[in-house]
């Protein structure tokens, strides 16, 4: 073939695992080319946290946190348990930190920090850890990327001019209730003003994680593409040789001497795929992920003869709509006192609080919740807590009644009756739950029992996340069963390598990210579960196309 470019390593998509492949190609003295389909970098990682939830790694270690390989084995046999093989999770636990060194110790720009108290999401199984194991990347000044800079892709999140770490956000959470949290605000709007008499561009979470990661390509040599959507692969008796990609108007033919990396994101955004694979209801408008995921990366790689796994499942991401056709993901917005969680029979059916991916799965495991949930909080909760971005006793926005998302009641039955609940079930329900949040008890879901549950509640109250719903008015939204993405795809081993059927590798092709079957399998452990082992596969795709040439 006449090959247009040639490259030792070819990567689909530029969200943080295909850049950490490319970075560690070049930096292991290989040429690598990104290629992305839409006209920004960043992919899901750069709307998202930026967390990295990798055991045992450097980070941790400086801050003074005892960890072992063997906790953390612990912990994912207790919560992934055997959907992964125990190869691919050692990988994991192993090379992850080996990551994590690498791209410290060989780069400039790749720095985390240590977010201290941010639990594991299950920790009080085995293994876990209540300080957690997440770490996040130093805030970043954007103006370091020059004119890479606006072609960075940037979350919409409401930060007020502030710029908001991960481990700064519990607090200012709370600056309503606590010293501590008015402390965080004060500091954060000092810092806000300082950089902007200097003109300082300061960016946090997953915006300052794919500018540094951008930083470290360019300064390593490696090339990327963008406006250039994958076609289809080339092979040569079933071996990847090289791909097809659309360049400037025309298909271009690249070569990949070593292999090609499959790190484009699942199929969030085909609804079709979502109908196909997915549990019933679904909707690509539900999807949090960056725009473009459609799953080609996926026809190709069953094309070429490989397996899937965990096609039913998304990391989940519970959300509530917003005006302009938007979703907002309810984080910490589920672990405030003063409000419970409903489906269309008018009763709780989860711990509010509980991790987002099980929410999520809970909603599906109850037949009303998918379709129809709201959150409900009444005038005490408003004013205490921020809501949807909105500061505590911050009125709705006129655009939430008139989009119908929001309805409001200075009674619970007239409430039922707006978002179309049976009145006396929901009456019963706020009962029941005031009586229990009273008591400093959930007995029927035990909300706040577990360390990850009171991380955002309220440190002022006997249980962080109980408080009744006794004053009106009282409020109502919807809540979806939304995602991060879609978190199964092509299966692959210890090394990466995308399968086959029979176990085999396809030689040549590597897959990474939410286009590949989750080494979480179908949950997910702890903050940065996601980015974690997009980048630690990355790279151990990398090093394992230079080990095998």
């Amino acid at each position: 073939m006449d090959w247009d470019h040639e490259y030792d390593v070819v990567v689909v998509g530029s969200g943080g695992g295909g850049l950490t492949a490319a970075i560690t190609a070049q930096l292991h003295g290989m040429s690598a080319l990104v290629v992305e389909k839409t006209d920004r970098y960043g992919g899901s990682t750069a709307l998202s946290g930026g967390g990295l939830w990798i055991p045992d790694n450097l980070y941790l270690q400086q801050a003074g946190e005892v960890d072992t390989f063997d906790n953390a084995m612990d912990y994912l046999d207790a919560t992934v348990g055997d959907q992964v093989s125990r190869e691919r999770k050692a990988a994991y636990l192993t090379r992850g930190p080996q990551m994590l060194r690498f791209l410290h110790e060989r780069t400039d720009w790749v720095r985390f920090k240590y977010v201290p108290g941010y639990a594991d999401y299950y920790p009080e199984r085995k293994g876990g850890r209540p300080r957690g194991r997440t770490i996040e990347p130093e805030t970043l000044d954007l103006r370091k990327l020059g004119p890479e800079r606006e072609k960075l892709r940037t979350n919409e999140l409401p930060t007020y001019g502030l710029t908001i770490t991960q481990y700064d956000f519990r607090f200012l959470n709370m600056a309503a209730r606590t010293w501590k949290g008015r402390r965080t605000a004060v500091k954060m709007a000092a810092a806000a003003a300082k950089n902007l008499l200097a003109g300082k561009k300061m960016a946090a979470l997953g915006t300052a994680l794919v500018g540094r990661l951008r930083l470290a390509l360019a300064a390593s040599g490696g090339g990327l593409w963008l406006d250039s959507p994958f076609r289809e692969l080339v092979l040569e008796d079933g071996k990847v040789v090289g791909l097809r990609v659309e360049r400037d108007g025309r298909t271009v033919t690249v070569r990949a001497r070593r292999g090609v990396l499959f790190a484009a994101g699942g199929f969030s955004h085909s609804q079709e795929l979502r109908e196909k694979y997915l549990p019933r209801p679904t909707s690509a408008d539900w999807t949090h992920s960056s725009p473009g995921q459609v799953g080609e990366v996926l026809t190709a790689g069953i094309e070429a003869g490989a397996a899937l796994a965990l096609m039913d499942k998304v990391w989940g991401a519970p959300s509530t709509p917003v005006p302009g056709g938007g979703l907002f993901f309810l984080v910490a917005d589920r672990a405030i006192p003063g409000m419970v969680i409903v489906n269309g029979d008018g009763e709780r059916f989860v711990n509010e609080a509980a991790p987002y991916h099980e929410f999520v799965d809970r909603m599906y495991a109850s037949p009303s919740a998918p379709e129809n949930s709201w959150i409900i909080l009444d005038s005490v909760a408003r004013k205490r807590y921020p809501f949807l971005g909105l500061v505590p006793g911050q009125k709705f926005p006129k655009a939430f009644e008139e989009e119908g998302i929001l309805k409001t009641a200075d009674s619970v039955r007239e409430l039922a009756g707006k978002i179309g609940v049976p009145a006396d079930r929901l009456e019963a329900t706020l009962q029941r739950f005031n009586s229990l949040a009273q008591q400093g008890r959930d007995a029927d879901f035990g909300r706040g029992d577990s360390t990850y549950d009171r991380y955002y509640g309220d440190p002022t109250l006997p249980n962080p996340n109980l408080h009744p719903l006794t004053q009106g008015p009282y409020y109502a939204l919807p809540v979806k069963p939304g995602d991060l993405g879609t978190k199964g795809g092509l299966l692959t081993d210890e090394h990466a390598r995308v399968l086959r059927e029979d176990g085999s590798p396809i030689d040549g092709l590597y897959a990474t990210g939410n286009c590949s079957a989750a080494v979480m399998g179908d949950t997910y452990p702890g903050p940065g579960s996601t980015i974690g082992p997009s980048m630690t596969f990355g790279y151990v795709a990398a090093t394992h196309m230079k080990d095998a040439s």
